[in-house]
């Protein structure tokens, strides 16, 4: 082990060490716990909160940074799972049990952005990102029609895991990416010219060629987890030095430099779910992790999540 504290930080290539990856905390503080199964953290600048997912309990809860407070965001939630911020700081949320994307409106309505693809249910969004042109694409796996535990048991209507764009003119929901065996977590790239995509079970991050019109290149693998047999990639975020930063599910938070090699690791004491930069500097890694929320101030500073090449916090309130 190589770093400051007690097996917080392990060391793979000495880039990781000179990208001042490990210069910040000693170890994870404990913000909650006693969740199910915890996911989807996204912090809102708004309310210096961090809004998360309990999908087995079917519940949204939020912690408050100033007074460390926990509570119910909302309850009977659709077994939602991956949330983000759109461009005007409205909520976006992927409801794995109502098997459809919704925007809480800034009056708390709730709009359906997606339900439906050529006419069939969807499977079970998991995971969205924002793109600057306000579309708005999502994964969607099958992991909440599997089993009655993080939604609801039935039958895939499309047949297939897929990646989907949301047109932000029309509405329109368009497949961009196939053969998947499930897509989980999905970023753009500071340029907005590259989107990586987990594949949970086929065990890598694949990168697209994002086109002019919305459309999609066939991809590559950017990260595989060979010599890592208890990762399972879940979602990804940037880092404002190109890193990216996978929650490797059973093995912690991995750190690859920009060329794909696997740099260093953050090692979490539970299974690793979704995680999220936040804070005042964007400095805050916020980690949700099987039963717990967490959270290590570091020395990079981590991207917008609404997208790498978003720069300042969405200031207005959600």
């Amino acid at each position: 082990m190589t770093g400051k504290g007690p097996g917080l930080y392990e060391m793979f290539d000495e880039r990781f060490r000179t990208g001042r990856c490990m210069n910040g905390d000693a170890d994870l503080e404990v913000l909650h716990t006693g969740c199910r199964w915890a996911e989807g953290p996204v912090y809102v600048p708004a309310w210096r909160q961090v809004v998360w997912s309990d999908i087995p309990n079917d519940r949204m809860l939020r912690w408050d940074e100033e007074t460390g407070a926990v509570g119910v965001f909302r309850r009977s939630a659709g077994h939602t799972n991956g949330n983000t911020l759109d461009r005007q700081g409205r909520l976006i949320t992927c409801e794995q049990g109502n098997r459809r994307v919704t925007r809480t409106e800034h009056d708390g309505t709730v709009t359906v952005l997606a339900d439906r693809w050529q006419g069939k249910r969807l499977n079970s969004p998991n995971d969205v990102t924002v793109k600057s042109d306000g579309s708005i694409w999502f994964s969607d796996p099958d992991f909440g029609i599997t089993s009655d535990y993080e939604g609801h048991r039935a039958d895939s209507e499309i047949g297939a895991n897929n990646v989907y764009r949301v047109d932000p003119a029309t509405g329109e929901v368009r497949l961009v990416a196939d053969s998947f065996g499930a897509p989980n977590g999905l970023v753009f790239s500071a340029d907005e010219r590259q989107l990586y995509v987990s594949d949970t079970r086929a065990g890598h991050v694949r990168v697209f060629d994002v086109r002019d019109d919305g459309t999609l290149s066939d991809g590559k693998v950017f990260a595989d987890a060979a010599g890592r047999p208890d990762a399972r990639f879940d979602n990804l975020r940037f880092d404002d030095g190109g890193r990216l930063w996978v929650a490797a599910m059973g093995d912690g938070v991995h750190c690859y430099d920009p060329d794909g090699t696997l740099i260093g690791r953050l090692v979490v004491p539970e299974t690793v779910a979704n995680i999220a930069w936040g804070g005042a500097k964007r400095n805050r890694l916020f980690i949700a992790a099987e039963t717990s929320l967490y959270s290590a101030v570091m020395a990079v500073t981590g991207t917008h999540p609404t997208g790498p090449g978003h720069r300042r916090w969405v200031e207005r309130p959600v």
